[in-house]
């Protein structure tokens, strides 16, 4: 039997939580996540675990936040003035803003705080710096 390796284009299903057992995310109840092998579209853990892996295999792994959504960067974080929001825009806690970098890259950012004068935002993936468990499931190598 074929075994799964960088090239590949795959279907998966998956479950996926936090170390400490809080449901995050599945694609059991809907079609499985396709991808190619070694082209990056999913965290380096679970390209990682599916090498190897034949048709029909399931794998339990943790994988630590250097293979998933990075480490926490405290330098991601960036306190604002509450007058550099533009007036259209009305501040909530856990609101995504987008910020374009002197380079031109658009940055998502999630409101933390909300002071009077100030907006704490945070540049980090809401899963970096989590280590997380998935089950996987090789259903096919197209």
């Amino acid at each position: 039997m074929a075994q799964a390796k960088v090239g590949d284009q795959v279907k998966i299903h998956y479950s996926e939580s936090l170390k400490d057992g809080s449901f995050l995310d599945s694609s059991l109840e809907k079609e499985p996540l396709e991808f190619t092998l070694g082209d990056k579209m999913v965290i380096a853990g679970i390209e990682k675990a599916i090498i190897g892996m034949c048709e029909g295999d399931l794998k339990t792994v943790t994988v630590p936040p250097e293979e998933a959504y990075g480490i926490y960067q405290k330098n991601r974080i960036l306190v604002i003035k509450r007058t550099q929001i533009p007036d259209h825009i009305d501040p909530q806690l856990g609101m995504i803003l987008q910020i374009r970098s002197q380079e031109g890259a658009v940055n998502n950012f999630i409101i933390k705080n909300i002071r009077e004068n100030t907006i704490t935002l945070d540049g980090n993936h809401p899963l970096a710096g989590k280590e997380l468990t998935f089950e996987l499931k090789l259903i096919e190598i197209v």
